[in-house]
Parts: C-alpha cells; structure tokens; sequence
C-alpha cells in the first residue's frame, strides 16, 4: 500500500531551513515491521557536509535513560538483583540523612527521589566514586514522593548503583543485554565520519563535538552513564523499540511481559507523567494529540525522540542534532514546536490508509 508522508517531509524540511537542526532521521513502524524511514539534511551546516543516511549516527542523549539504563534495571529487577521498593541506602553506603532514607529505587526510576533538575558535577567530581558522593549527600530540593521533578542526578545515580551490583561498566551490560547493532556507547574514531556533530565546545572541550557524548556530565563519567551516552541510527532505535513492543506480547531478552507493564505503570506522585524511566501520553506530551493514553516513550536533550503506542500499534523514533553549532536557548525552540506536529501527521496519514486495526496491546 503506498504511504505519502509529504505532509511529514514538509515540516522536517520547513524546520531545517529554519536551521532548527541541520540533520534529521525518521522512523515510522509496528511490532513487527518498518512501516517507513526518511533523512534530511546533511551531517552539519559547512558546504561540504555529508549527506544524512540510514547509517547516520546521533548521540541519542537522553534516550539513554529508556534504552540502556531502564533496560538494565528491568532485567536485574526480574533476576532479583535490584529490587524496585529497596533503600537506596541498602545499595549505597553514602545515602544517608532522615530527608531521604526512604527514597527507594523506584523513585530514581520515576524522578521523584527529590534531586534538583541538573548539577554541574563535573566541575567537582571526575570519578565514579566522587560523582555517587556528590549525588548522595547533596540537599534534596522537594520531600521525595510529593512531586516530580526530571533529574538526571537520579539516572547517573542509578547507572553506578547497577554497575557495583554487576561488578561491569553500563557499556558491557549494555551490550549484553541489548546487543542491537548500531547501538553504542563510545564509538570509535571509525565511526565519526558518518556521525552526527553536537555542539561547538569551545568553552570546556576546545572542539566540535563528533562521536563524543555532549553531555557534560556523562563526558567527565568517559562517555558512559546512566543518563546519557549512547549513539545509535534511526534504524537501531526503531529495532529497540520493536523489541519493546514484543516483550508486552511475550517474553523476549528484554524480559517478561508482566515485568514490562509493572515499569510502564503510570506513577501515582502528584502531577507526573511518568513510569520506571519511560514517560507516559498526555495531551501536551511531544508525541501530539494523536497518540492514545497507553503510549510512552522519552526524548533527548541532543533533539532525539522515541514514542511506542502499544494500542495504535506504532512506534516513531525522531532523530536530529539540534544542539549543532550551539543549543538552543529558547526552550520552545523549533524543535520542540515540530515534534508534536510531525506524530499527529504521522498518525493521521496511517488512519488516512486505514492501518490500525486494533492490533495492539494496551501497556496500561
């Protein structure tokens, strides 16, 4: 059945002539197939950029919480490992004070543990060791489990405490239990010509940054965190996020089905829109209007997307590198204006051509 996304297309190519992003990669598909891919652009703004591919790789930022870190807690949790309801003082020795002994794992899964939005703690901790003090006895902005506030702190936090149950950095367990190609922390020197560059880092790194995380934090942590640092190509998140849709149908190296919908349940702190890692739909979500209750997904700080409607059975992986040369200070910047544009589209040309027929599975 042929698929016309022009309405798509014209948006994306509206934003890049704006110069919301230079490059841009679009992945449209369901549990079991790739409904559509489309790139625009090119690598950066110099003349002599190469073209965006399929082969294209972006630092996916924040999508890291939701495919590498999440992940990694969901199958230590079902190996009773880690275990959801715990102290985080049982896991990490440096966790103490009446203000946060019974902040649990769960509630650095749900950003709710109390941690202000984001600290410069690379400019005072270079090891792991001192990034887990900082973050366990810095003062805790709001009482745990009385609102929600996005925080990396509690991700970084997180990727540690997994590694010391593990005795292996995030990249090993990443590969281990993922193992999607194109999928990476820390690519290598190989890999740059065909990656996307972030920001020109004059300030603190003296370059331009290409195939190394923009991530403050994560870069003083080598690249690899739990809130950020892994790359991938529209194609391998659109892999991962087919891998997600079959572990709600049946179990899969991701896990079982009823330990999927236990991280995808919505949190019952007041005002938030999250679950485990994942965000949940809500009319002002960047997945649009379109998308029904059920569907969850995550962006990244780099301008990267993911969002998976169990019920529509879709899944749309955006991916662009809006932070190129520098990023952006308007928080409602291009970017965040079109990403809703382009799921709505998304979804009303799929009703359009009659392609949901109830296929799905509710995540509720």
């Amino acid at each position: 059945m042929p698929r016309n996304f022009t309405e798509v297309e014209q948006l994306v190519t509206d934003a890049a002539a704006a110069r919301a992003f230079p490059a841009a990669a679009i992945e449209v598909g369901r549990h079991d197939t790739v409904l559509w891919q489309w790139t625009h652009g090119h690598l950066s703004y110099a003349d002599d950029a190469p073209p965006v591919t399929s082969d294209t790789l972006f630092d996916l930022a924040s999508l890291t919480k939701v495919i590498a870190t999440t992940p990694i807690a969901m199958q230590f949790t079902g190996e009773r490992r880690l275990l959801l309801n715990a102290p985080v003082a049982s896991y990490l020795p440096d966790w103490r004070g009446r203000d946060r002994e019974r902040v649990t794992i769960a509630d650095l899964l749900e950003h709710c543990a109390g941690f202000i939005a984001w600290s410069d703690i690379f400019r005072r901790a270079e090891s792991r060791r001192e990034f887990a003090h900082e973050i366990a006895t810095m003062p805790l902005e709001y009482p745990p489990r009385s609102r929600s506030i996005y925080s990396d702190l509690g991700f970084i936090l997180l990727g540690l405490i997994l590694e010391e149950i593990a005795g292996q950095n995030l990249a090993e367990l990443f590969d281990a239990q993922v193992g999607e190609r194109d999928l990476t922390y820390t690519p290598g020197k190989a890999e740059r010509t065909r990656t996307a560059p972030t920001e020109d880092d004059r300030m603190l790194r003296g370059r331009l940054l290409v195939g190394e995380v923009h991530d403050e934090n994560a870069w003083r942590l080598g690249g690899v965190a739990g809130h950020a640092g892994v790359f991938g190509t529209a194609a391998a998140v659109g892999r991962y996020a087919r891998l997600v849709m079959r572990t709600l149908r049946a179990p899969t190296r991701l896990g079982d089905p009823w330990l999927l919908r236990r991280f995808l349940q919505q949190s019952r702190v007041p005002g938030s829109s999250r679950a485990l890692g994942w965000d949940r739909m809500r009319p002002t979500s960047s997945c649009g209007r379109r998308f029904t209750p059920a569907a969850f997904g995550h962006t990244g700080f780099t301008g990267t997307s993911l969002w998976i409607d169990p019920v529509l059975d879709l899944y749309v992986v955006l991916l662009t590198n809006r932070v190129h040369p520098q990023r952006p200070t308007d928080p409602v910047d291009g970017l965040a204006r079109l990403r809703p544009l382009v799921h709505e589209a998304i979804v009303d040309e799929l009703v359009r051509l009659r392609l949901f027929l109830g296929r799905g599975e509710s995540a509720s």
